[in-house]
């Protein structure tokens, strides 16, 4: 009797990780104009834990994200491109923010905080939180070699796509993509 449980108990588990794959490949194919440089890793890695700050000092950390989809974004004020998407980025967070989902956008490196609100101000950026990496530890951690830089982490706060440069995040391609990992039933714990 163990054996067939266990047959059909691994036959469940390989007709899920196809239907996983199915999904993850579907999910790519969406991907169109500045999107296609987004990379899905071929395995899920874990997200780093390191501190981060908000604007009055409070730490934090990515865990505070887990069992939403996160489109965390690695800027600097300095950085043209970065401040080139950072109202696409608003717009993505006003449209798709919520219980769900999240846009965590985090100025890493030497950004002074009156710059980060005069750019903001500038730009119209209202629905982005101030998140500061100052000696760059979790941009680090995080292996992030160049600015801007987005990671995509899922529901399990496991990083799953990739992105370095700008691009148009409140594209139908983005919102497509980005819905569609939203929809993903979350992993069983």
């Amino acid at each position: 009797m163990s054996i067939i449980r266990s047959a059909l108990l691994y036959t469940a588990l390989v007709l899920g990780a196809n239907v996983a794959m199915a999904d993850m490949a579907s999910i790519e194919a969406l991907r169109e104009g500045s999107m296609k440089k987004l990379i899905f890793l071929s395995e899920p890695k874990p997200a780093s834990d390191v501190v981060f700050t908000d604007a009055d000092g409070g730490e934090h950390t990515l865990a505070e994200y887990q069992g939403q989809v996160v489109v965390l974004n690695f800027w600097a004020t300095w950085c043209a491109p970065c401040r080139k998407e950072m109202p696409a980025l608003d717009a993505l967070q006003q449209e798709l923010g919520g219980e769900d989902f999240q846009v965590v956008t985090i100025a890493t490196g030497r950004n002074k905080l009156p710059a980060i609100r005069n750019f903001f101000d500038e730009a119209g950026v209202t629905a982005l939180p101030i998140l500061l990496d100052p000696r760059q530890a979790l941009a680090r951690e995080m292996r992030v070699l160049g600015l801007p830089a987005t990671v995509v982490l899922d529901r399990d706060g496991q990083e799953i796509a990739r992105m370095i440069g700008d691009a148009e995040w409140d594209s139908d391609s983005a919102k497509a993509i980005l819905r569609a990992l939203i929809a993903v039933a979350p992993a069983e714990s």
